[in-house]
Formats: C-alpha cells, sequence, structure tokens
C-alpha cells in the first residue's frame, strides 16, 4: 500500500510501521511452531491403539487370505505403524490336532492399514514350540 488508501469499506488505511510489521513476524513465526507441535502430536495420536491393530490385522488379512484368522499371536508397535502375528487355519482336518496352520506376518501403518503381509511358519495344530 502507498501513503494512504481506501479499503472496500470505504475506511482509510495507512501503511503499518515497522515495529508493527515485526511484531507481526514474531507472531507468525510462533504461530508456525506451535502448529508443527501440534503437527507431531497429531501424529502420535493418529496411530490406533493395540487392540484395535489386532482387529485391523485380522480383518484385512482374511479380506486377502480368504480364511478367518483363528487368533493374533503377537502385536508389536513400530517405527511406522504395527507388526503383528497372526495364526491362520490353512487345512482343516479331522482330528483337529492334524490340522494345518499357519503364522502370518502382518505389518501395519499408523493408521492400521495393512501394508505387507507374509507367511513366516506352517504348523500341524497339535504341534508345540521346542523352546
Amino acid at each position: 500500500m502507498a501513503a494512504e488508501e481506501e479499503d472496500e469499506t470505504g475506511e482509510v488505511r495507512r501503511p503499518s510501521s515497522k515495529k508493527t510489521a515485526k511484531r507481526t513476524a514474531k507472531k507468525t513465526s510462533s504461530v508456525r511452531a506451535d502448529s508443527r507441535e501440534s503437527e507431531s502430536e497429531t501424529e502420535r495420536a493418529a496411530r490406533v491403539s493395540a487392540p484395535r491393530a489386532m482387529r485391523y490385522a485380522a480383518e484385512q488379512l482374511k479380506e486377502l487370505l480368504g480364511r478367518a484368522p483363528d487368533s493374533v499371536s503377537s502385536v508389536q508397535p513400530t517405527e511406522n505403524g504395527w507388526q503383528a502375528d497372526v495364526e491362520v487355519l490353512e487345512l482343516e482336518r479331522v482330528p483337529g490336532t492334524t490340522s494345518v496352520m499357519a503364522t502370518y506376518r502382518v505389518v501395519l501403518d499408523k493408521e492400521g492399514e495393512l501394508v505387507a503381509y507374509e507367511r513366516t511358519r506352517r504348523y500341524t495344530r497339535g504341534q508345540i514350540d521346542r523352546r
């Protein structure tokens, strides 16, 4: 704005002083810093809870495999979201202890969306780990 100009309402507006401009700049930078802090808080708050991550892992794996998961045996937070191990009945046999099971490792992002999965183990239901 040059010396004095009229705005849309017809009022005369004078250019601001340098001091006012500095104060405005300080306010703007503090607002930016506050928004950066709230963004990181929002990112932390955007991570779904462990129980919800377990449900999402089971639901999304069911959709991909066409088989209902039997259980979720582990859930761990990662830097980018969650990692879960899901047990799935692959082949049902009689007696049930001879049914073929599989463990799938499922990777979820912070919102709980499936990013990757892989089968890590295949075993009979009646098998016990040697540990």
